[in-house]
């Protein structure tokens, strides 16, 4: 049995590999979880929504040379890095901002506004975008389970990266379905705050990551 080329042997291999790559916590996974248990599931079907977009966009530009222009151009990269360290800090400072404000006073009088999905869509797609080692990852992680002997290796390697963004996506929104079977209904402020604080180390941390990295 093969697909487009590529053996079941190797599919198999390949699928358990991202498994494991999409259970290791990183900026995806985080988002995921944080705007699910701030949002409810729905924001975080959103967000798994723009993260896999994201992904099938890095997919589609290391299948075409766009990582393989990235690695021989360090300007262009480390833009890129900066550029999605930026937008890491960003979301830090507001998700420090309102943990620090602390929910505002109710008025009657006023108009519930509720974020929208497609914010939360945007999210997830920028992070995943404005993250380098996304196009860098697909350049070296798929061809590895691309024989030498296939025909087409830009067809292959299109195809596993639709395999990749499919089961990130599938398992983005298990862990959705999961998280929000976990959240209360109704959180107090205090525990709000506290996840929002979280939310902003942990994104910061992870900008001070991709920065540090960039320095190495």
């Amino acid at each position: 049995m093969t697909f487009l080329g590529l053996g079941g042997h190797e599919l198999g291999l390949f699928m358990l590999a991202s498994l494991v790559l999409n259970a290791t916590p990183g900026v995806d996974l985080l988002l995921t979880v944080s705007r699910t248990l701030q949002g409810g599931a729905r924001a975080g079907a959103a967000a798994a929504a723009g993260i896999a977009l994201g992904c099938g966009l890095h997919a589609l530009a290391a299948a075409f040379g766009l990582a393989s222009l990235l690695a021989v151009l360090p300007l262009a990269f480390v833009a890129l890095q900066w550029a999605g360290a930026a937008y890491l800090l960003w979301l830090a400072f507001g998700l420090a901002r309102r943990a620090w404000r602390g929910p505002a006073a109710p008025d009657p009088a006023a108009v519930p506004t509720v974020r929208g999905a497609g914010a939360d869509f945007r999210s997830g797609l920028l992070t995943n975008v404005l993250n380098p080692k996304m196009a860098l990852f697909f350049l070296a992680f798929l061809p590895q389970f691309i024989g030498a002997d296939v025909a087409d290796k830009t067809q292959a390697f299109l195809a596993l990266g639709f395999v990749f963004v499919v089961q990130s996506l599938l398992f983005l929104l298990v862990l959705v379905a999961l998280v929000a079977r976990l959240r209360p209904r109704h959180g107090s402020p205090r525990a709000a705050r506290a996840l929002q604080a979280v939310g902003a180390a942990l994104f910061a941390a992870l900008a001070w990551r991709l920065l540090a990295a960039r320095a190495s």
